[in-house]
């Protein structure tokens, strides 16, 4: 008599179980940078900055997000410095730099720096800069009128673009505070897209 052949194994179940974790993973990776940047506002944590006077609904010169300058006293007995620093992150063929490295500003007093940004590559691409202070406790105290970082910013292919900051460092600093670092990561947003909807179409 013959045997009887086991059933062929269905791994359908397992394979769809699989590409719904990898879908979740890029849905994950795609929002880390909006998350991250949501956790320290309301934390804090890693010097995250975004003073009360920002308004998120008005737009500024070249489409960036802008607010009045606050009534503040400026505090010319005092001088801070501050340094200017800028990363691109791995996945973004942009290059970033200060062309300001340091200024020594009176707190109170509204000052404006530019960041040289370039596309290197020669399609268009979307990014998401995420800046964070160093002291952390200074954090507080700075707070940016107009940032490139308020909203996401798209480079054509080869362009390049100054991307301006407009920013205070509040009098009520600690004065034991002499030397504040701004440090900026450029994150690619289409990266993290793509990726995506390649994921689920993969499906």
């Amino acid at each position: 008599m013959d045997r009887a052949q086991p059933a062929p194994v269905s791994h359908s179940r397992l394979i769809g179980r699989l590409l719904l974790m990898v879908a979740g993973a890029f849905a994950f990776a795609f929002a880390l940078v909006p998350l991250y940047d949501v956790l320290c506002r309301a934390t804090g944590f890693n010097g995250k900055t975004d003073g009360p006077g920002v308004i998120r609904d008005g737009f500024g010169v070249g489409g960036l997000k802008t607010a009045a300058a606050p009534v503040s006293r400026v505090d010319i007995g005092r001088t801070v410095r501050v340094e200017f620093t800028g990363t691109v992150m791995p996945g973004l063929p942009w290059d970033m730099r200060p062309l300001t490295l340091n200024l020594d500003v009176h707190p109170g007093e509204l000052q404006q720096v530019s960041y040289l940004v370039r596309n290197t590559s020669n399609r268009t691409v979307v990014g998401q800069a995420v800046p964070s202070i160093t002291p952390g406790q200074a954090a507080r105290h700075f707070e940016k009128i107009e940032c490139f970082c308020f909203s996401q910013q798209t480079l054509g292919p080869g362009e390049a673009r100054e991307m301006p900051l407009a920013f205070i460092v509040k009098p009520e600093i600690d004065r034991d505070i002499a030397h504040i670092t701004l440090s900026y990561a450029f994150f690619s947003v289409d990266g993290q897209r793509q990726t995506l909807t390649s994921s689920v179409e993969a499906r």
